[in-house]
């Protein structure tokens, strides 16, 4: 099973190959945005170093969200094309889950993991999950005072992390039960195709031709301020 896996779903932008749940290869860009001719360099760029062609895809996987709109759309927009293309599945992957992936395997199974992403002023996306990567609370965006998360903080150690902590961490930082890792975890295609492994073995695949982001909260838009002449 080789399944090529995307995640755009915030500033980093990265591609990854997997082979039977076994990493072959992985590129990421560390930017401020991220282009579509940005993200089909990386995909040639990781398939033709392994040594293997986009034919030889069993499958594509992308993060689905939560995320930047303009990332989630330029990622899922690839990843569905590339399906359309090669005849091949999507498989659709929570950006939590796959963040809550990366770090699980270094915490004792009493403590609770946050993934967040930052979401604007002070909300955060985020959701709970436990040291076997099962969901105890689903996906929601949180707007953080000293009041968010009393119900986990007061039964367990809860482990904070990703790019939406740092807001977390100034408001309840005092909490005994907070725990804010001092490196920043981001998402990534590593654990994206980790993840996807494993849905394809369960058949839970997604319809290229109607799937869509998991955006969570509808886009955004400012308007122009008037010029007064």
């Amino acid at each position: 099973m080789l399944i090529l896996s995307i995640d755009t779903s915030t500033t980093v932008c990265s591609v990854a190959l997997h082979q039977n749940g076994v990493l072959l290869g992985c590129y990421e860009l560390f930017v401020e945005r991220t282009s579509s001719a940005m993200l089909t360099s990386l995909i040639d760029d990781v398939v033709r170093q392994t040594s293997f062609t986009l034919n030889q895809l069993d499958a594509v996987a992308v993060a689905m969200g939560p995320g930047s709109y303009t990332g989630l759309r330029i990622g899922v927009s690839t990843a569905k094309g590339l399906c359309f293309a090669l005849d091949k599945p999507l498989i659709a992957v929570n950006t939590l889950a796959a963040m809550a992936e990366q770090i699980r395997g270094f915490y004792p199974a009493e403590m609770l993991l946050c993934p967040m992403i930052d979401a604007r002023r002070m909300e955060v996306y985020c959701a709970f999950y436990d040291t076997t990567g099962e969901e105890r609370v689903p996906t929601k965006a949180e707007i953080i005072d000293e009041h968010s998360f009393t119900d986990q903080l007061s039964h367990q150690p809860v482990v904070f992390f990703g790019d939406g902590a740092a807001k977390c961490q100034a408001v309840l930082g005092q909490q005994p039960n907070a725990i804010f890792p001092e490196q920043v975890v981001v998402p990534s295609a590593r654990t994206i195709g980790k993840l996807a492994t494993a849905l394809v073995a369960a058949g839970q695949v997604e319809n290229p031709a109607t799937f869509e982001p998991f955006y969570l909260k509808d886009f955004m838009t400012t308007q122009p301020r008037k010029t007064v002449v």
